[in-house]
């Protein structure tokens, strides 16, 4: 079924689009919500007459494309998460995680646009990921991933003996004093 579209529509097209779709898409999706109408000479002839101002709103999409990929193209994002020693990434950054950065710094993009090298980075360095735009323009960001340690397994093992030496050398019991100063709880012990 040839509809002509009166809005955009995400994976579809932009308003005065003329696309092929199927009729239960058009029926139950696209004509119930105005997004498109039935392409025939009525409609073809109502949208050749907003042509001029169909352009005009492209042109207008193009050039906020083109400043916001000014934009980005300034700016460098950097993101410290969690690392082991080798450099590999306690976690991902994924696209996601980097539109809430851009958001961060009062840029607002569709998370789905962002493009990150292999869906996600699970190491640390420096990365460009690719944001899609209006038509065929793209936008290469600068991603520099930093490592933050974490304290690891061996040093908290290290810790504990200090720490019960320490509640020894001020008196504090361990559990083994305690039933020492409540004769109550001795006497159950005993039973």
């Amino acid at each position: 079924m040839k509809v002509i579209l009166n809005n955009d529509v995400p994976n579809l097209g932009e308003l005065g689009d003329v696309k092929d779709v199927a009729a239960g898409y058009a029926r139950n999706f696209l004509f119930p919500r105005s997004l498109a109408y039935l392409f025939n000479a009525k409609t073809a002839g109502l949208f050749q007459k907003r042509q001029a101002e169909i352009e005009a709103l492209k042109g207008a999409k193009r050039q906020a494309s083109l400043s916001l990929k000014e934009k980005l193209e300034a700016e460098e994002i950097s993101i410290t998460l969690p690392a082991g020693a080798n450099g590999k990434l306690y976690g991902a950054v994924t696209g996601h995680s980097i539109g809430d950065e851009l958001l961060k710094k009062g840029i607002e993009i569709d998370r789905k646009k962002i493009e990150v090298p292999g869906r996600s980075i699970k190491s640390v360095g420096n990365y460009k990921v690719i944001v899609r735009l209006y038509e065929k323009d793209e936008a290469t960001i600068k991603l520099a991933i930093h490592g933050q340690p974490v304290k690891s397994e061996k040093t908290e093992e290290a810790q504990r003996p200090q720490r019960r030496r320490r509640f020894e050398e001020h008196g504090e019991s361990t559990g083994e004093h305690a039933a020492a100063d409540h004769p109550a709880s001795e006497q159950a012990a005993t039973e």
